[in-house]
């Protein structure tokens, strides 16, 4: 099995089987993973050996090295096969006309035939009988019918050439698939962990056990996923989340396997086994991703089942009619039918579809974009309309002070700031919180400290009583002046939470706290405009704060005070008019993301990737890689069409040439070969372009 017509042969027998639940077809290593129940495994075996295919089972995926192995063993036995090919041409043109040296030469073309053919042979006499034309059946009977009307130097040197390309498509193919997956080699297979007596041991990152603690030196790749225990350094972590700039790492701080230690030593606490670490999963979402076929794909395969029987009665009509009807010479008619049916071969346009895609999906991994299947690659490109979360999504999910205004002239303002943060650092409330990490400076020790539920913390500081609360509670103290309350809804009405510190005597001060919006959010949005997609903001929050929000980001429309079950209204109302993408990062978004044409989890690289509503992942939470999927899937969708295109154009030209002109067996063969290296070499364009177009 190394082609995708093979692949497509396999998966018609097995799919919708008894029993069989999954298929993972990979190519280059000529393996299969099935799911079925254990009492099928014989018919299923059974199955596939009835399509002319030897099985093997296997207890885990042959290593890489095993598998390059036996591509050299074979691509040295096709060399051969090349060699007795053209000593096989060489003894046609060069020897005597006479019956001994015939039988010599086709003894040597039947050699060459052995040596590369006898695969191809097997599996297509095995769909010949069960009624199906596939490429290795239209092979099959044009290198026999070659041989039969004395060509038999074309169809030795035309199965040597036909397998030469097989091969060569297969290691081409083999490029996109393992793209991601050579991303299992970032992770180092030893790791420097710590040992009961205190002691450092390198030892095999597998057997490293959760909780264990580890060291990484300055250079060096982390193994495992962990928590930052001790030391400060700058992380590289392209490879997992696409981001291009390192990421300050410090204790208590994330970091994730692949990914490169920059500057100092850190020692790390082990928080994930080595086949469950980000990177590990990352691989994995990818293979699954890489057994669902795209539309593109799958009108390809149903062509192709049509095309190929069309083509094999075309060619019989060849052989036939013309000798019948126009007086051509019948080995002329047959010759010409012969090379018709190599003409006919579909690989090229059945492998430009699942290169292409796969090189996309990678390209996107590569981007810190995961993406759950070709079909959510290739139907972004489609979306009109992207409704999007606040919090988390357009913001940064974390409140930050942003404003300060003092309002007593009779207490310094740095005493009322340090006052402020005195009291919030007692509180366990977020917007407590960023205001004490808004304001630099110890705190001062406070007395009587108690929280007002709903309204806000108090407390003394040097035998002097204050508050530090909300509107409402400065109202009920009535403490809220027309100066006070004007300042603060100025700030309300920018979508900010205003907290204010008051003593007896009056208010000293606001502190106007913020989920500010991230740097990537104004960029993002303007690149989805650019691509002519709408923006609608779906929030539970305050309207105020919404279209405060939706105006520093630039987005269209605003929809706020919703509810889960609010946002999934509007979402099945966006959907019914045109396929709409939401974007979201929690689980309250869960049912929208569902409900979407295409759903974008804002994920994150701590966050656990399987998050099973969303069909694409954004890995860095990143808004900006939203436009970039979409430019990615119109690029895709180019390029497959494009390597379509190209294929059959190649076949129309050459059956032109086959019927009316001089075209021979080579010509057919050479022909063949071209379009496939060439609409794979344009599939894999995406891995180098990244996806942008």
């Amino acid at each position: 099995m190394d082609c995708p017509v093979e692949e497509g042969q396999i998966r018609q027998i097995l799919e919708g089987a008894a029993g069989v639940k999954l298929l993972q077809f990979d190519l280059p290593a000529r393996t299969l993973r099935v799911e079925a129940d254990p009492q099928q495994w014989a018919a299923v075996t059974e199955k596939i050996q009835s399509a002319g295919f030897a099985t093997e089972t296997l207890s885990a995926p042959p290593a890489a090295a095993d598998v390059q192995k036996a591509q050299r063993v074979e691509l040295y036995r096709l060399i051969a096969a090349l060699v007795v090919a053209a000593t096989a041409e060489l003894l046609h043109l060069l020897t005597p006309e006479t019956s001994v040296w015939r039988m010599v030469g086709m003894a040597v073309a039947a050699l060459a035939i052995a040596l590369s053919g006898l695969g191809v042979f097997q599996k297509g006499l095995s769909a010949l009988l069960r009624g199906q034309l596939g490429i290795n059946a239209l092979m099959s009977v044009a290198v026999i019918g070659a041989f039969v009307i004395g060509q038999w130097p074309e169809a030795a040197m035309v199965m040597a050439l036909y397998s030469l390309a097989e091969l060569i498509e297969a290691r081409s193919v083999d490029r996109a698939r393992n793209a991601i997956a050579q991303l299992l080699a970032l992770s180092p297979p030893q790791i420097e962990a710590r040992q009961a007596d205190g002691s450092w041991q390198i030892q095999d990152a597998k057997t490293v056990a959760v909780g264990t603690l580890a060291r990484v030196k300055p250079g060096e790749r982390f193994a495992l996923d962990g928590v930052v225990t001790s030391g400060q350094s700058a992380v590289d972590q392209s490879s997992v989340t696409g981001e291009s700039i390192p990421v300050d790492k410090a204790p208590g701080d994330p970091v994730f396997a692949g990914t490169i230690n920059q500057s100092g030593s850190l020692e790390f606490e082990v928080s994930k086994r080595s086949t469950d670490t980000v990177l590990a999963r990352i691989i994995h979402a990818v293979e699954q991703a890489q057994g669902q076929r795209a539309p593109t794909q799958r009108f390809v395969d149903s062509f192709a089942r049509i095309y190929t029987p069309a083509v094999f009665v075309l060619a019989v009509a060849v052989a036939v009619l013309p000798p019948l009807m126009l007086d051509w010479p019948w080995l002329t008619a047959i010759y010409k039918a012969l090379v018709l049916l190599v003409i006919a071969c579909p690989c090229a346009l059945v492998i430009s579809t699942p290169v292409t895609v796969v090189s996309g999906l990678s390209a996107a991994a590569r981007r810190g974009i995961l993406v759950k299947g070709g079909a959510y690659l290739e139907e972004a490109r489609k979306l009109r309309v992207v409704a999007l979360d606040k919090t988390g999504t357009i913001t940064a999910g974390t409140p930050q002070l942003v404003q300060t205004r003092m309002l007593s002239t009779s207490t310094d303002a740095r005493q009322i700031e340090r006052i402020a943060k005195s009291l919030a650092a007692r509180s366990d409330h977020p917007v407590s919180k960023a205001v004490a990490a808004g304001i630099d400076g110890e705190a001062l020790e406070v007395d009587n400290f108690a929280a007002e539920l709903g309204r806000g913390v108090k407390g003394d500081i040097a035998g002097q009583s204050y508050v530090l609360g909300n509107h409402r509670w400065i109202h009920e103290r009535g403490q809220c002046s027309a100066e006070v309350e004007a300042l603060m809804l100025a700030m309300e009405e920018q979508g900010q939470t205003v907290s204010v510190l008051a003593s007896a005597q009056g208010v000293l001060g606001l502190f106007a706290v913020a989920d500010t919006t991230k740097e990537s959010s104004k960029q993002a949005i303007a690149e989805l405009k650019a691509l002519g997609i709408r923006t609608v903001m779906l929030t539970g929050d305050n309207e105020a704060t919404a279209r405060a929000i939706a105006a520093q980001v630039g987005i269209d429309e605003v929809k706020a005070n919703l509810l889960p079950e609010d946002k999934l209204q509007v979402i099945n109302g966006l959907v019914a008019q045109q396929p709409a993408g939401m974007v979201g990062d929690g689980v309250n978004d869960s049912p929208s993301l569902a409900a979407a044409s295409i759903g974008f989890s804002m994920g994150g690289a701590g966050t656990d990737i399987a998050k099973e509503a969303a069909d694409i992942l954004i890995m860095n939470d990143d808004l900006r890689r939203v436009p970039e999927t979409v430019q990615l899937s119109k690029r895709t969708y180019a390029i497959l069409w494009q390597n379509i295109i190209f294929a059959l154009g190649i076949k129309v030209v050459f059956f032109a040439l086959a019927v009316f002109g001089n075209a021979s067996m080579w010509m057919a063969v050479f022909a063949d070969m071209g379009a496939s290296l060439l609409v794979v070499f344009n599939g894999l364009r995406l891995l180098r372009g990244g996806g942008k177009a």
